[in-house]
């Protein structure tokens, strides 16, 4: 079987799958939205708000409206969404702050793709949320004590506009709804406080009853519930498309869009495999901390002993250096969650996630990173899928092989 694997942003690398070993290529679900553009598929979700009047009328008298978008490192389709928008207010009239969380500013390329042909007009209305510096607001405590520190930006507006994309998660079940406030535009102190309970086996892709990061997050929402807020929650099919949009309540929408996430991103599979291959696709290969997603859901089809190949430029390196000395500290991943239990700062449970995986799988890495970069945390690197897969498969002639195109987001299933 021969596939092409994207590398990078414009690169692809070909890859020769035995056919004896080969089990599948996933890809996210084929779902079809109903509508030939994908801007009637904007405007249907927009004016049909949920347990929410409509945009129109919810910005009626506003005098500071401030709109929450995602950053570069999610695949919101911001541009598209602001293409309907503009027919129904001025974009130039309102504030724009990028939740951030605690990533980066996005960089000019990655604020063209956020904003695309509005970017010109609308720069200087744009703000990118620092997490460490701006001004902040405590507004409350969660019942598991996270102190719920928002930026001042959004909490002078007098109207929210969020717009968000809506995708499995691996330790907050979920993107979208909530994650714009925490710990999109949230303070570091708040999200490193939420994200401590990420370290939790019940913190995992699609769950949300039980989950205790989400249920912090919901919980600490709370303290905003008297803030007007116009939600707009996009779900994309496998083609980066409109699949559907949510709008209106910001939890309502939220809800109605995991639905529809499930069924784009959550795949069946007959069995586990050997050898499972998980590649991440632009822009979610940005670095080694984004990149780890794509073990966590790509374990799930992977048998016990097995061998996980990650395919991921990792274009700026290695990202949050805080999680990377943790795995460096030792060979042995037991000795790794050993160490990790023993305090917490935010990035540790990106080290949790990827140590629990190496108790019980090899984990080759296919990355523009340094050799010894990943040898240091025990993942075997290559310059090339095929290399990776060959060596595999020189430890088991008999393998079976799944590759998971999308894996930063698609969630196979066993049944």
């Amino acid at each position: 079987m021969r596939l092409e694997i994207p590398y990078g942003k414009d690169e692809a690398q070909t890859l020769l799958v035995p056919e004896r070993n080969f089990v599948a290529a996933l890809l996210p679900n084929d779902v079809h939205s109903g509508f030939e553009h994908e801007v009637d598929a904007i405007q249907q979700g927009i004016d049909a708000p949920i347990e929410s009047e409509h945009l129109e009328q919810f910005l009626e008298g506003a005098e500071n409206v401030v709109v929450i978008v995602n950053d570069g490192t999610r695949p919101t389709p911001t541009a598209r969404v602001l293409d309907v928008l503009q027919t129904k207010m001025r974009l130039d009239s309102v504030r724009y702050l990028i939740a951030t969380g605690a990533h980066r500013a996005p960089t000019e390329e990655e604020l063209h793709n956020i904003f695309g042909e509005h970017l010109n007009k609308l720069r200087g209305k744009v703000h990118s949320h620092d997490s460490r510096k701006d001004k902040m607001v405590l507004l409350g405590r969660s019942k598991n004590g996270t102190d719920m520190w928002v930026n001042d930006i959004a909490v002078q507006a007098d109207r929210l506009i969020i717009i968000t994309s809506v995708e499995p998660h691996y330790f907050a079940g979920y993107t979208g709804g909530r994650k714009s406030f925490l710990p999109g535009v949230a303070s570091y102190q708040t999200i490193e406080q939420n994200h401590r309970m990420a370290m939790r086996p019940e913190a995992r892709v699609l769950a949300l009853q039980g989950n205790p990061v989400h249920e912090d997050m919901m919980d600490a929402l709370k303290v905003i519930r008297d803030k007007r807020i116009f939600s707009i929650q996009v779900v994309l099919d496998r083609h980066q498309r409109v699949f559907r949009v949510a709008s209106g309540d910001l939890n309502s929408s939220f809800k109605l869009a995991t639905e529809w996430a499930n069924e784009v991103y959550c795949v069946k599979i007959p069995s586990r495999a050997d050898i499972v291959i998980s590649v991440a696709q632009y822009p979610m290969d940005v670095d080694l901390y984004q990149s780890q997603k794509l073990l966590d859901n790509a374990k799930l089809a992977l048998k016990p002993g097995g061998t996980m190949i990650f395919v991921s430029k990792c274009r700026e390196g290695i990202g949050d250096e805080v999680f990377y000395k943790q795995l460096a500290r030792s060979k042995d991943p037991d000795q790794v969650l050993r160490n990790l239990a023993a305090e917490y700062e935010l990035g540790y449970h990106k080290a949790a996630k990827i140590a629990e995986v190496q108790r019980w799988a090899k984990v080759f890495g296919v990355t523009s990173l340094a050799n010894e970069s990943l040898e240091r945390i025990n993942i075997r690197p290559f310059d090339h899928v095929q290399k990776a897969l060959d060596a595999a498969l020189g430890d088991k002639p008999d393998a079976s092989v799944l590759v998971i195109f999308e894996g930063s987001v698609l969630v196979p299933r066993v049944v």
